[in-house]
């Protein structure tokens, strides 16, 4: 995809789609989606982290896939579905990973657990019942420093095995 260069303080009309509701904003062209989520959305759920893409701690869905905010000018997303942790919720109830992580003391001091929530979410669309290896590799990318790991996977484990499977004996 092409950028246009946008001359420093001119704004540029932004169409999103966040959290299934089409928006459309005015932005500095220099803001990552990052910056328009938090500050010019009021989608606070996604954190700033490193601000370098090592941490994962600003992770959210880009049509589906798991991106990091912070490296993504957000005009770069126009025209895109973005879902951020605040579009888990669906008709006021919480996702089955949401549910499982609080379940399961999953979220310690939480900086990190939306972009964790996103990612496995992308990974259960993908692969709704994952071995632990493949949540494994699928979370290496977002760190977390309170928990050690054990609680975020089995919660993961936890929601995948709370869908039902397709068919029985379905391959993994």
């Amino acid at each position: 995809m092409t950028t246009e260069v946008v001359e420093p303080g001119v704004k540029v009309r932004l169409p999103l789609v966040v959290n299934g509701e089409r928006v459309e904003t005015l932005v500095d062209g220099y803001k990552t989606l990052l910056e328009v989520l938090r500050e010019d959305l009021q989608l606070t759920g996604t954190k700033h982290g490193c601000e370098l893409g090592e941490c994962g701690a600003c992770a959210v869905l880009v049509d589906g896939e798991p991106t990091l905010s912070c490296l993504l000018l957000a005009l770069e997303c126009a025209g895109r579905d973005v879902v951020t942790v605040e579009g888990l919720v669906s008709d006021g109830r919480l996702h089955p990973l949401q549910d499982a992580f609080a379940d399961l003391g999953a979220a310690q001091c939480g900086y990190c657990t939306p972009g964790i929530l996103v990612t496995a979410k992308a990974l259960l669309d993908r692969e709704p019942h994952p071995t632990r290896e493949r949540i494994r590799e699928a979370l290496s990318g977002n760190l977390c420093r309170c928990t050690g790991y054990l609680q975020i996977i089995e919660a993961v484990e936890a929601a995948a095995a709370a869908t039902p499977r397709a068919t029985r004996g379905q391959a993994r």
